[in-house]
Order: structure tokens, then C-alpha cells, then sequence
């Protein structure tokens, strides 16, 4: 576990932790106790089936927001039963884990390799780190945005991401925030911020019963660097 108060301290704090830099990222946004159980049922088998492999196969690393709950519980518990070995990397606001001073304050998902405590003592904090963080741990190595659910917080997240020009992929069948966008795409209007996330040219959604289709769209991405070193023979 590390703390961090300034991006500019992200890459050494990202070395002293043995974090390889310069690999492919995912970054996973999304619901964490606003998730129904159908939809992190629906969500565990599609990360453990269909994520998860990818990751383990392009050496990527995970960023998220590493509480134990939703989509973070979830992407942990997939990694540990995988026995895959890519780094996890949770991204708290510092005053919102247990360590903190809140009520309302989260334990840490035991699968993450790492965690970087940031500061902030509210849920939302960790936003903009979550993309400090991508950047630093991928540098030029290509990145996404994985939505799955979510809530007010997550369409900042997403925002992050576009701002960077982070390509992000939205699991549609997952429940709020990711279902308000996959309408939205579908001509759906009443959501502004989703119609603004559907819009972008980076966005693009896939429906969770094709696990296939997501599995394909994360190594078209983040498989990039791969296939540079294979053309060029130096693989």
C-alpha cells in the first residue's frame, strides 16, 4: 500500500511498488453496493470467462477503485480464481477506506496486488486518479475503460477516460449507468450525460450475453503493442 498526493509522484510510487510500467491497461468502472445480485452474478461469469483471460494472456494490469464490493469484488475474485498473476491496482480516496473516518467506509478487495490511497475523504475522489493512474502505469501501451453498472460517480470516471482519449467500452445488460448509455446509443434521449458518453467516436457497447464479442473488443485494443513486436519480428 502506498499514498500518493501529487500525479507527478505516480511513477516512482508505481516502481517502488514493482508495478511494470509501459504494459496494457484496463480500467474497470462501474457499481459497487448499488449492484443487484442478478447483475454481479451476470457480471463475475462474464469477467472470469471472458475478461479475465485476455488480461492474463496480454500481461495487462487492472486499475479500479478496490473496495470489496460490485465490479471490484468481482474482477478480484476472478484474478484469485484464475490464479492469474497480473497486477490489480485499487485506487481509493484515503478518507474512504477503513483506515478513514467515515461511516460508511469500505475495506479493501483482499485480490489487489496493490493499492494507492489518494487523497480525498468522499466517494468520487479517486476519479481523476483512477486515469492518473492508467496513464502512468501504461505510458505509451495501449488502454480501455471497462463500464459495468454503476451510478452517479461513474459517468466522472467515464469522463476521465474520454478526456484522455481512453477508448471505453460499455457492458450493456449490467444495470444502471452502463444500461442508461446502451439506450442512449440505441436513440434513447433523456439521459444527457449518457447521450454525451454515446456519442463519443471512443465509446462503444456490447451486450453482456456476448462475452465473445467483449473478449474480442478488449484484445483488438489492448493486444495493439503485441502485434506491433510480431510484425516487426522482434517478438
Amino acid at each position: 500500500m502506498a499514498r500518493v498526493n501529487v500525479v507527478s509522484n505516480l511513477p516512482a510510487t508505481l516502481d517502488a511498488l514493482a508495478v511494470g510500467r509501459g504494459r496494457p491497461v484496463l480500467v474497470v468502472v462501474g457499481g459497487a453496493g448499488g449492484m443487484s445480485q442478478e447483475h454481479l452474478s451476470r457480471t463475475a461469469e462474464v469477467l472470469s470467462q471472458q475478461v479475465v483471460p485476455v488480461l492474463a494472456r496480454l500481461g495487462a494490469a487492472v486499475v479500479d477503485g478496490g473496495t470489496d464490493s460490485g465490479v471490484m469484488r468481482a474482477i478480484g475474485q476472478a484474478r484469485s480464481a484464475a490464479g492469474a498473476d497480473f497486477p490489480l491496482i485499487g485506487v481509493a480516496a484515503e478518507g474512504t477506506v477503513s483506515a478513514g473516518t467515515r461511516d460508511d467506509a469500505g475495506e479493501i478487495e483482499p485480490g489487489h496486488t496493490h493499492v494507492i490511497l489518494v487523497p480525498g475523504d468522499s466517494w468520487g475522489d479517486e476519479s481523476p486518479w483512477l486515469a492518473d493512474v492508467a496513464d502512468a502505469v501504461a505510458g505509451t501501451a495501449p488502454s480501455v475503460t471497462l463500464v459495468i453498472n454503476g451510478g452517479k460517480i461513474t459517468y466522472d470516471d467515464i469522463a476521465h477516460s474520454l478526456d484522455r482519449h481512453r477508448p471505453v467500452v460499455v457492458l450493456a445488460g449490467t444495470g444502471r449507468t452502463a444500461d442508461a448509455i446502451a439506450a442512449a446509443a440505441d436513440g434513447h434521449r433523456e439521459n444527457l450525460g449518457a447521450r454525451q458518453i454515446a456519442g463519443s467516436p471512443l465509446t462503444r457497447v456490447v451486450d453482456i450475453d456476448d462475452g465473445s464479442a467483449l473478449a474480442d473488443l478488449l484484445e483488438s485494443i489492448l493486444g495493439r503493442t503485441q502485434r506491433a513486436i510480431e510484425r516487426n519480428g522482434t517478438g
